[in-house]
């Protein structure tokens, strides 16, 4: 193998102190030192292929500038959008990401947290597994510094940023009360997680406002394998004959892409035969003959205020912060309240 360049060897190419070499390349006392000598430095660096030795560093430091990012799904748009924001805004502040899929398993989740403690990260951003209080607990007794994103836990003081999920499925059920839809489905998932469960809420509270009945048939929770499947069931069952829903309300962008889909397969228009509103935003909407009404969580903002609030907690204790942030509504034509009659009158179908 091929000797690894220090920064002597550097150094010596330049006939410069180590010491000097070790102040330029890492950006100290720029003010101080000889704008050429610093320049020779680091084209003699680039020459000769120099690489920090980042474990050296963390040893002196007691610092990798390293952050372990854990999301519930790679594959969902929410999740790769938020990597994509935290990995842009650590590198802002000198630190590199190291993430992994938990895939919404409890067990995988805490494999990637046991390897990316032995990688020695200084912190976690987390977006957690339904069931994963036990291993947040144990980070806290270690004195691992972590925020949670997207998803929290009511009875765990720790960092989390979220986004107000009662308020915003309120909002989106009440726009389409106000556009003359009485009888509005919603897909959900069946979970313990409580943003999911606010957004089920919010779907009640709603219709409750409105003074329309709370239909037990109308509300669908279904299983996050076999998504295919359940959506068909689900969908099935909201649009039966016998008491079809006049618009639906999906929870999360995966779930809305197949109901979207099988909507298209069963030849049902948007909006004419059907209202359609949708948590969370996906450039796969733009494959959809009607633009979608969906909502837009603050991406930029919870990956950014993330990564802020964990390096705040990076070598110091701070009392647990909860932040809420906004959402809003993206109105599209699929929410619409001109629909298709067969009477003239206004009933659907």
């Amino acid at each position: 193998m091929k000797k690894r360049v220090a920064l002597k060897d550097v150094a010596n190419r330049v006939g410069v102190s180590t010491t000097l070499v070790s102040y330029v390349l890492n950006n100290r006392m720029g003010n101080r030192i000889n704008a050429e000598t610093a320049q020779k430095i680091r084209k003699a660096a680039e020459e000769m292929n120099y690489r920090p030795n980042q474990i050296a560093k963390s040893l002196k430091s007691n610092k990798t500038q390293t952050i372990g990012l854990i999301v519930a799904d790679i594959a969902n748009p929410f999740s790769s959008s938020i990597a994509r924001v935290i990995e842009d805004e650590a590198k802002k502040n000198h630190f590199t990401v190291i993430f992994g899929s938990a895939d919404e398993n409890c067990s995988k989740a805490q494999g990637l947290v046991n390897v990316l403690l032995s990688r020695q990260v200084d912190g976690f951003i987390i977006a957690p597994p339904e069931g994963f209080e036990k291993q947040l607990l144990s980070l806290q007794e270690e004195d691992v510094p972590f925020v949670l994103i997207d998803r929290y836990f009511k009875d765990l003081e720790v960092n989390s940023i979220t986004v107000d999920n009662f308020t915003t499925s309120f909002n989106a059920v009440k726009h389409l009360t106000d556009n003359g839809f009485k009888n509005i489905g919603f897909i959900n998932y069946k979970t313990r997680l409580i943003h999911l469960n606010e957004r089920t809420r919010g779907y009640h509270e709603a219709l409750r406002a409105a003074g329309l009945p709370q239909q037990r048939r109308n509300l669908k929770l279904i299983e996050e394998t076999g998504l295919e499947t359940e959506i068909k069931g689900a969908m099935d069952a909201l649009l039966a004959p016998a008491a079809p829903v006049d618009a639906i309300f999906f929870s999360s962008s995966n779930v809305a892409i197949e109901g979207l889909s099988y909507l298209r397969k069963k030849k049902i228009a948007i909006p004419g035969e059907l209202g359609v509103v949708c948590f969370d935003e996906t450039k796969a909407y733009d494959l959809f003959p009607c633009p979608i009404t969906y909502i837009r969580q603050p991406l930029a903002a919870i990956g950014q205020t993330a990564v802020k609030l964990l390096l705040q907690n990076i070598g110091r204790k701070h009392p647990a912060t909860s932040v809420v942030l906004e959402t809003e509504m993206i109105v599209k034509e699929s929410s619409s309240p001109n629909r298709l009659t067969t009477d003239g009158t206004g009933t659907k179908r």
